[in-house]
């Protein structure tokens, strides 16, 4: 019984600090643009300008990864990946869960230095939905 009931108060807790996200980033302990739950990116779109970095935050109890699509990003356009891969494909065939995994309150960051749509994905989580998008402006 006991886990059930803490089950239960960190998922309470998990929603009430993913309320009241905004466009610019989650409101709340989350200490950067886009927080991730247990299957979101929260905004899973964010805009921003040439130049600025986004940084994700893993604020919930489990880990995920933050990888580009290859063929989702801007001709030209560095690639991104929790782990430093330089490819969607290498970041999935090294996925183990540890290996560009941000665990419980660990941060991402990558600065974009090219305009465009940035489309990526969890790889645990990708087929439960999580995948989100930076729109970068002049």
């Amino acid at each position: 019984m006991h886990r059930r009931r803490l089950l239960a108060a960190l998922g309470t807790g998990l929603a009430v600090g993913s309320a009241g996200c905004v466009a610019g980033g989650v409101s709340g302990d989350v200490k950067g643009d886009v927080g991730m739950t247990a299957e979101a990116f929260q905004p899973a779109t964010i805009t921003i300008t040439v130049g600025e970095d986004v940084v994700w935050h893993n604020n919930s109890a489990r880990a995920h990864s933050v990888t580009a699509y290859d063929d989702g990003i801007p001709e030209g356009a560095d690639f991104f990946a929790t782990g430093g891969y330089d490819s969607t494909s290498a970041a999935r065939e090294a996925w183990d869960g540890l290996d560009g995994a941000l665990e419980n309150g660990e941060t991402f960051s990558h600065t974009f230095e090219t305009p465009g749509r940035f489309n990526y994905f969890c790889i645990p989580h990708e087929r439960a939905g999580m995948v989100g998008q930076v729109v970068v402006e002049e």
